[in-house]
């Protein structure tokens, strides 16, 4: 994984030398992003604003006996427009990854880039300590040959966030997907949900740690994958944000590890 903690470090300390020069704007409302976790925010981006909220260096290696398979993201840019005051649509596409195989000595390299996601994220409710939204989501097969399933998918997502307490936030993620067959006949769900839980270190660093769990129920057979997740952000200014996380598999059916940094920044 060497090449991909360099191309994971080198933009943050990029963006770190910068960072002085990033303006603050106090009288604005302080950047709150879906980052840096797989938890959804149930913020929605102020009416007319843009967001911009990307991976510098995102690696997976998923490890199992007799082969390995590392992909690396070197960036995944989510774009953010808020169309009302609780609603904002957002545009996913990473435009360059990599896939590094290896089975016993055979070894493959796949390169291009990946699916468009369309969301749409609504708050359902905004209270002093509860709050939620609802997420529609669809994935165009837009990636390159060899490194997506070439069919449409979609779903939604419903996070719930609590406040409980001493600095401490509980996000809630159930999310329920139509994904499509693995011999591509058909769709069957998944059933994904996690346990996020964040907390301000100071006023500008915030650790959360998460549990995550998808059950896949392929007809070719049902895959549960499960990760422990661990992620910093750091508040540069009210409208740039900084972060790192790592994401570890708790079964065989999930990758092995997973180390990523980004960045979001709201005008």
């Amino acid at each position: 994984m060497t090449m991909t903690f360099r191309s994971i470090l080198l933009p943050v300390a990029l963006l770190a030398a910068v960072s002085t020069f990033a303006a603050r704007a106090d009288d604005v409302p302080s950047i709150c992003t879906d980052r840096p976790t797989k938890a959804n925010a149930t913020c929605t981006v102020p009416e007319g604003a843009w967001q911009f909220e990307t991976d510098l260096g995102n690696g997976t290696r998923d490890a199992h006996p007799g082969s390995r398979t590392d992909t690396l993201y070197y960036v995944n840019p989510y774009l953010k427009y808020g169309i009302g005051a609780h609603t904002d649509i957002e545009v996913n596409w990473a435009p360059a990854l990599r896939v590094r195989s290896k089975v016993d000595s055979e070894r493959h390299t796949e390169r291009g880039s990946g699916d468009t996601y369309l969301r749409i994220k609504t708050a359902l409710y905004s209270g002093d300590n509860v709050s939620a939204s609802i997420i529609p989501f669809v994935k165009a097969p837009t990636a390159s040959r060899g490194l997506g399933n070439y069919r449409w998918e979609g779903g939604v997502a419903v996070p719930v966030s609590m406040v409980v307490g001493a600095g401490f936030t509980v996000t809630l993620g159930p999310e329920l997907d139509a994904l499509a067959d693995t011999d591509g006949h058909g769709r069957h769900i998944a059933i994904t949900n996690l346990v996020n839980i964040g907390h301000a270190l100071t006023s500008k660093l915030s650790i959360a740690v998460e549990y995550w769990r998808q059950d896949n129920h392929d007809p070719s057979g049902r895959v549960k994958q499960e990760s422990g997740d661990v992620a910093l952000t750091y508040a540069v200014s009210r409208t740039f944000q900084l972060d790192i996380g790592a994401n570890m598999g708790l079964n065989n059916a999930t990758a092995d590890r997973q180390a990523y940094a980004g960045m979001s920044y709201r005008w």
